[in-house]
């Protein structure tokens, strides 16, 4: 099952429009630690590819941001999949009352930035999910975006530009709600299994993000994924199998740094019963608290994650501190040949020299 996880997850690097589009979707986090969670997913599956690569090129894939699972940056297929949005929240009012007067902004001016929409229209601030004031600008095309008024049309220094959409999607009202989910599932399952048992429901309860009209559909979407598709029993849990899942013969002696989004270890309790131990992602835990570190980045070896490395860029070079879950770095010089590997590509791939 370990090998299946990682061959399934690791495909041969191949180009950044045929990566995301195997993967269906790609996780965001803005933290750069020592790069972006997008970045450090793509770098495992694209041929050659360097920190940023994903943003300069955004425009010429023709991918979206937006809401599936996560945030993160999804192929027009999924995103045809999950539009229009009906959505019914405390935003829905604002968005009802200011929403047309930018749309029209918008359709003047082709992609905006949020201070082109807050010195025009003068919103003022509101309340923060964190109890701070934020502008509320931001927040009315944050909420456009997601109901898929707007899109985004690039970034500039990592701040949203909005535009109108490009894709048009199916009415709501004459699709077919569970054929659509089956789809959207079937993109999970490539994504994320095997999956144990336990693990199946939280993740497709998270589909209530990506359409929250269908949330009450849910349940009878997981009953079809237990009933269709393909399982089996290990140790008396069951895992759910991707389609056409083949367990390879052997496994390559490398060794891959992977961001705590990375598909191989996104799912804890997978992570648990695959590796034997606990990781925890611990960049909003209290320093004094932490026992990896602020951003420790999975080490998986073969098809073993036996540790995590924090690596950060010096000015001399990449920096990396390892530490280990059996408590000691594997003994085996293929071990140390392939890790020197890593930190070599590593520090391609953030552009610096190489590990200090």
């Amino acid at each position: 099952m370990r090998k299946m996880a990682v061959a399934q997850s690791l495909f041969a690097p191949t180009t950044l429009a045929q990566a995301i589009q195997r993967l269906g979707f790609v996780q965001a986090d803005p933290i750069r630690a020592p790069a972006r969670a997008q970045d450090l997913t793509l770098r495992h599956r694209v041929t050659g590819y360097q920190a940023g690569d994903l943003e300069a090129n955004y425009v010429a894939l023709g991918v979206e941001e937006d809401f599936f699972v996560n945030y993160g940056f999804v192929t027009p297929e999924l995103y045809a999949l999950m539009h229009p949005r009906v959505v019914t929240s405390a935003r829905s009012a604002m968005v009802e009352k200011l929403g047309p007067a930018v749309l029209d902004f918008i359709r003047e001016r082709g992609a905006v930035h949020p201070r082109e929409v807050d010195a025009h229209f003068a919103h003022g601030s509101t309340t923060n999910a964190w109890g701070g004031q934020s502008s509320l600008s931001t927040h009315l095309l944050d909420s456009m975006q997601y109901r898929g008024i707007l899109r985004v049309a690039g970034r500039e220094r990592g701040i949203r530009l909005y535009a109108l959409p490009k894709i048009a999607c199916e009415r709501e009202d004459i699709r077919n709600a569970d054929a659509t989910l089956d789809q959207m599932i079937d993109v999970l399952l490539n994504k994320y299994a095997p999956l144990p048992q336990k693990s199946l429901c939280p993740l497709l309860a998270r589909l209530h993000h990506a359409t929250p009209q269908w949330r009450d559909r849910l349940s009878a979407a997981v009953a079809r994924v237990a009933a269709q598709a393909a399982q089996t029993t290990i140790d008396g849990a069951t895992w759910f199998l991707p389609k056409g899942a083949q367990i390879p013969n052997e496994v390559d002696d490398e060794v891959r740094l992977l961001t705590p989004f990375d598909p191989v270890v996104w799912d804890r309790t997978r992570f648990e019963m695959l590796w034997g131990w606990a990781y925890r992602f611990e960049a909003y835990t209290p320093a004094a608290k932490r026992k990896l570190g602020y951003y420790a980045l999975p080490m998986l070896w073969r098809d073993q994650v036996i540790g995590w490395a924090n690596v950060s860029a010096q000015a001399r070079g990449l920096s990396v501190q390892t530490g280990y879950a059996s408590g000691a770095a594997p003994k085996d010089k293929k071990f140390r040949s392939a890790f020197n590997l890593e930190c070599e590509r590593m520090a391609e791939f953030l552009k610096l020299p190489g590990k200090t």
